[in-house]
């Protein structure tokens, strides 16, 4: 390889090999070259104005960690997946890699593949993997967005986990941060304009999307999404937080994502998936963009979980305020967003936009996930905050619902581990201010008791329990899990888009769900009840869930 690095800020940039440095050529646009053709298995660095050697920002593997030498590595490509199914008719699963398997590695995930085969889950959400500071960690702090991280073993191995999972039929979707990097081994900023003070976000200045030298900029990260594509056969990329993806172009930076993306579609022959995550309630994200939208696959709807979570908890801290009514679920159900132009108490102003005529499945529905739990002071999962039967509820629900639904790891059994947010960053400043942060963020909430994330202890709680999974109750909950999914991939009328008939009743604490000919009948109430049905009377407990198929005439 020769080696070639955007910097339009330093008037020197010295390539680094070994104990070694030469002056590069400085080239058009603030490129800078080097005629030296480097093998497989090199280290090597840029040095700015003569200071310190650099990792490469487009390194595709740092062996030593953030701050030291990047490494020449050759990958083989993964092949395609064997099994295409439309994100439409998926079941999704997020998982972590390294709290997903005892060994928390690409190579422990792999041996856990069989378990989401034999649930019916069609693709696998997988959290950033990105090279971040320390061993441990969440992965949204990351600095070296093309590197996979060392700990988990490396861009070979996470090669190795998607060969895997596409052998069984599994599709694979890398979460992506596009919208800040960590504060440790960022060192994005010395290369060039990465960064603007023209906008700010919860982590500092925005990344430069619209402002001067912003071409280069928006290149680097649509480089970065058309790798995972390209280089690694990946099905789909979720793009982290995109509110904060701050641009006032007139072709913002996510339509043109978007328009490149179905240009490499078309290139490679199979579907490509774009899911946002976003938190500002706009269907604009999934719209068709003859119709003034960005035309991606699908975005999560944290409406979905917010509505069934404080039905089934009770809470009503923070965001949850917002929440809490079965009229709420059911407009979930049938509107998506509950807040499409409606006044939102928490944040004390109207907040989103009605979705219209887009299908249900262009959005992601989820009882749990990484944000939901790590939101929480100490992990705490659904599990760990109602009692079963009401897990039973939340799963028909979801896995019913007229979304793409999403389930979280260890979901599926009911799993005791909970996901509180754990990190290892070197530098004792910046850990000592991601514990205040900590605090501080949940002071809203009411929660004084927050684990210290730093804390190896707190990760390791974070590790799936993998000894419960044929346990009682944890067995019982699996089969549901199993037999729910089976349902969704058999009967048409769970996958087709259109919105739920929901008649719920606050009095009586019952909901009805009618998908087609498949109903579901509910009760959160604390007294056995008798609801009616299109199929009929049902008895069911307190709480209790019944699932039911209507009779063709």
């Amino acid at each position: 390889m020769k080696p070639a690095v955007w910097a339009p800020r330093p008037a020197l940039v010295e390539l680094v090999v070994g104990g070694d440095s030469r002056p590069m050529e400085a080239g058009v646009g603030g490129w800078w070259h080097a005629d030296a053709d480097l093998p497989p298995g090199s280290r090597y660095g840029f040095s700015l104005d003569g200071g310190p050697p650099r990792p490469d920002p487009r390194s595709r593997h740092q062996p030593d960690g953030v701050h030291d030498l990047s490494a020449i590595v050759e990958v083989d490509r993964p092949p395609p997946n064997r099994r295409t199914v439309d994100l439409s008719e998926a079941v999704l699963y997020e998982l972590h890699i390294g709290t997903f398997s005892p060994e928390g590695t690409f190579a422990g995930a792999i041996e856990r593949l069989d378990h989401l085969v034999a649930l019916g889950i069609d693709a696998v959400e997988v959290m950033p993997i990105n090279q971040f500071s320390g061993m441990r960690g969440w992965g949204y702090d990351g600095v070296n967005l093309f590197a996979v991280h060392n700990a988990y073993g490396g861009p070979d191995g996470f090669g190795a986990f998607v060969t895997a999972s596409h052998a069984r039929g599994l599709g694979v979707v890398l979460d992506v941060v596009y919208n800040h990097l960590g504060p440790v081994g960022n060192y994005l900023g010395e290369f060039g304009p990465y960064f603007t003070d023209t906008y700010q976000t919860p982590w500092g200045s925005a990344v430069n999307l619209d402002g001067p030298d912003s071409d280069e900029v928006r290149r680097f990260f649509i480089d970065n999404a058309r790798m995972w594509f390209e280089d690694f056969g990946l099905d789909g990329v979720r793009i982290d937080a995109v509110h904060e993806l701050i641009d006032r172009s007139a072709v913002p930076f996510l339509e043109q994502l978007s328009l490149e993306v179905d240009t490499l579609e078309a290139s490679l022959g199979r579907r490509l998936w774009l899911i946002a995550e976003s938190d500002l309630n706009d269907p604009r994200l999934v719209t068709e963009r003859d119709r003034g939208g960005y035309e991606m696959e699908a975005a999560w709807s944290d409406d979905f979980h917010h509505a069934p979570h404080a039905v089934l908890t009770g809470e009503d801290q923070g965001y949850y305020a917002d929440f809490g009514g079965l009229d709420d679920l059911a407009t979930a159900l049938e509107a998506v967003y509950v807040y499409a132009g409606r006044y939102s108490t928490a944040r004390r102003r109207s907040h989103g936009r009605p979705v219209e005529d887009l299908p249900a499945t262009r959005f992601i529905g989820y009882a749990q996930n990484h944000d939901q739990a790590g939101n929480r002071a100490e992990g705490e999962r659904l599990g760990h905050l109602v009692e079963p039967g009401y897990l039973f509820i939340a799963a028909a629900v979801v896995l019913t619902a007229p979304f793409v639904p999403m389930l979280f790891q260890g979901e599926e059994w009911a799993t005791t581990s909970p996901f509180p947010y754990f990190s290892d960053h070197t530098d004792p400043e910046v850990a000592e201010a991601v514990r205040q942060g900590r605090r501080d963020e949940f002071a809203a909430f009411g929660w004084t008791e927050v684990p210290d994330p730093q804390d190896p202890a707190t990760f390791d709680r974070a590790k799936l329990a993998w000894e419960e999974l044929h346990e009682p109750p944890h067995a019982d909950v699996l089969a549901w899990y199993r037999a729910l999914i089976y349902l969704r991939h058999e009967r048409p009328d769970l996958t087709d888009g259109r919105p739920a008939e929901v008649d719920a009743d606050e009095e009586s604490r019952t909901v009805v769900i009618r998908r087609g000919r498949i109903v579901v009948a509910a009760n959160l109430g604390a007294e056995q009840r008798r609801v009616r049905t299109p199929g009929g009377d049902i008895d069911l407990p307190a709480p209790g869930v019944a699932v039911t198929e209507l009779v063709a005439t």
